[in-house]
C-alpha cells in the first residue's frame, strides 16, 4: 500500500496515514473486506514507530473505516452507506469554503460562483 509521510505537512504522521487510508477506502482503492498490512509491517515499511501506526489504525477504527480481529489483523470494514455519504459531504463542504474564500478574495459574487458551480456540474454529467 502506497502511503506518504511528509516532515513538512504541519500534521502528526498518524493522521496522515489515517487520511491517506481513509481516502484510499472512500475512492474505492480498498475494498470492503480488504486484509490491510499488519501494523508492524506498516510500521517498518514507513520507518515509523510501531505506536504511531497503531495511532491510526485506532482512528479508523473508532471512525468506523476498518475492523480489527485478533490474531487475524485489520480489514477495511463493510461501508455505512451514511457514514461514506457523510463524509463526502464533510470533504465537499471543505472544497466549497476554501472556493468561497478564494471567490471572497478575489471579489468575486457569489451569484458569479453559483453560476460557475453550476456550469461545472452541469459540464460533468
Amino acid at each position: 500500500m502506497d502511503i506518504f509521510i511528509s516532515n513538512t505537512s504541519g500534521k502528526p504522521i498518524y493522521e496522515q496515514i489515517a487520511a491517506q487510508i481513509k481516502d484510499k477506502i472512500l475512492t474505492g482503492q480498498l475494498k470492503e473486506e480488504e486484509l490491510l498490512p499488519s501494523i508492524r509491517l506498516l510500521a517498518k515499511d514507513l520507518r515509523i514507530s510501531v505506536i504511531t501506526t497503531k495511532r491510526a489504525y485506532e482512528e479508523l477504527e473508532r471512525a468506523g473505516f476498518i475492523a480489527t480481529v485478533a490474531g487475524k489483523g485489520s480489514y477495511v470494514a463493510p461501508q455505512n452507506p451514511q457514514l461514506m455519504r457523510e463524509e463526502h459531504l464533510r470533504r465537499v463542504e471543505k472544497h466549497l469554503s476554501n472556493a468561497i474564500e478564494e471567490a471572497r478574495t478575489g471579489g468575486i459574487p457569489q451569484e458569479e460562483v453559483y453560476n460557475i458551480l453550476n456550469l461545472l456540474y452541469q459540464e460533468n454529467e
